[in-house]
């Protein structure tokens, strides 16, 4: 055809001319009318040929009549590769290395990156979230080493199995211990080791055992993500997602969506009604949607994951990036001390709001939702408030925790806690993924 195109056009006109005049009938209004149809019909063909071969040589130099190109790339990169790089140099100059006579060479990190008490010594679940960290921005260099990292969370696991927060004794718990094993599955550690301390979390926790964690929408969601990781075709799961959706509440203030309060079910004796919050109706969605895509999901499953996300489209703010949807939590899990009875172990929970916010969005479930409602302005304006509100938390690749709007001074305990710049830098990479767009002048037609 493109050498019809360059050569044929007039030769293909001239023979359509040549053959209508020849088959017209005589009964046509003399040779003048003959004449007029054969040339018409000739000078169209001329110029269908002629179209027909530019369009044909225009997709073969890669080009699509109509589409406007694609704008070029700026030279300078975006501000995100530079975070990450920041962060990944704050993780390797705050890395602590401690020779433990019990334990050995002990390669992690404390609580909270710069901590102004002491000499930063290794715990079990601030060594995860980094060991995460490095998961996700990959090793540049070798300052830092994975197998370092895994060998380390292995030696601070507890003498009869499993790990726990430094505020937490001797005493294993599951959502510590789920950290700990998500953050070791995904470094590629043995299945076979992995899965005695799978049993180990799973025996733990029942309602018998562990009434409080049980009770506890973080907690419960904690050990799904971390089980949903290390042990996918665990028994434990469907219980955890049926109780999950038992737990769920009806909002009256948002079309009776179900939600999700910090508890599944109330303390006895409180007659006030549970408060549902964005932290953990985004928990549970996140929870909810990716135990879907391991174990599928049925009718009542499908419908408490989607009702969780049409919640928090609803949130009835204006300034997405500062609604009161996005505001910090803290929870607290009281329970009673192993060695006394009459105390009670209480470790504090806090919560980076808005980094659960942009996970939950970004669930492939909640993208489906958003187009099958009509509602991806809401989708796309609550997600790049909440990207907005994680974004401006961080201080070159690091994030600081702040209460009602301040930031904690340097001697406030957890003033950089490392699994606030996990979430941070989770959040951050996942939103950008979502929004990369490739340049179509390189796609081949």
């Amino acid at each position: 055809m493109s050498w019809l195109g360059r050569f044929g056009c007039v030769a293909a006109g001239y023979a359509v001319f040549q053959f209508l005049f020849g088959v017209l009938p005589d009964s046509i209004a003399g040779e003048p009318a003959k004449y007029l149809i054969s040339g018409l019909s000739g000078f169209a063909t001329v110029g269908m040929t002629w179209l027909a071969a530019a369009l044909l040589r225009a997709r073969s130099a890669g080009h699509v009549p109509g589409l406007a190109p694609a704008p070029l790339a700026p030279l300078a990169p975006g501000p995100l590769p530079q975070v990450f790089a920041s962060a990944y140099g704050a993780l390797a100059a705050q890395v602590a290395v401690v020779d433990d006579p019990v334990r050995g060479r002990l390669v992690g990190w404390p609580h909270s990156l710069q901590e102004p008490d002491g000499p930063a010594r290794p715990t079990s679940l601030a060594t995860a979230y980094g060991l995460h960290i490095v998961l996700d921005l990959g090793v540049p260099d070798g300052r830092l080493h994975t197998g370092d990292l895994i060998d380390t969370l292995w030696r601070l696991r507890l003498q009869g199995g499993g790990w726990s927060a430094r505020s937490q004794g001797d005493v294993a718990r599951p959502e510590v211990t789920a950290v700990v094993l998500g953050a070791l599955a995904r470094a590629g550690a043995s299945r076979e080791r992995l899965a005695d301390e799978v049993a180990r979390c799973e025996a733990g926790f029942t309602r018998e055992l562990d009434s409080t964690g049980r009770a506890l929408t973080h907690v419960v969601t904690t050990v799904m993500r971390g089980l949903l990781r290390a042990a996918p075709t665990s028994s434990m799961l469907p219980v955890l997602r049926g109780a999950l959706i038992d737990g769920a509440l009806s909002d009256p203030q948002r079309q009776h969506r179900r939600s999700w309060s910090h508890r599944l079910s109330p303390l006895p004796g409180v007659w006030r009604p549970a408060q549902p919050f964005a932290l953990h109706t985004a928990q549970a969605v996140v929870a909810l949607d990716r135990t879907a895509r391991v174990l599928g999901e049925g009718t009542v499953e499908r419908s408490a994951r989607e009702d969780g996300v049409r919640w928090l489209l609803a949130c009835p703010g204006t300034a997405h990036d500062s609604c009161v949807d996005l505001a910090n939590l803290r929870d607290e899990v009281r329970r009673p001390h192993p060695d006394d009875a009459s105390h009670q172990e209480v470790l504090n929970v806090r919560h980076f709001t808005a980094s659960w916010i942009v996970r939950a969005l970004l669930t492939p479930g909640a993208q489906e939702i958003a187009r099958q409602d009509g509602l991806e302005d809401a989708w796309r304006e609550r997600l790049n408030g909440a990207a907005t509100a994680v974004w401006a938390a961080q201080t070159d690749g690091v994030w600081s925790w702040g209460r009602d709007g301040v930031t904690l001074t340097e001697t406030e305990e957890l003033r950089q806690p490392i699994w606030m710049t996990y979430q941070g830098l989770s959040a951050l990479r996942a939103h950008a993924v979502w929004m990369y767009q490739p340049d179509t002048r390189t796609r081949l037609v």
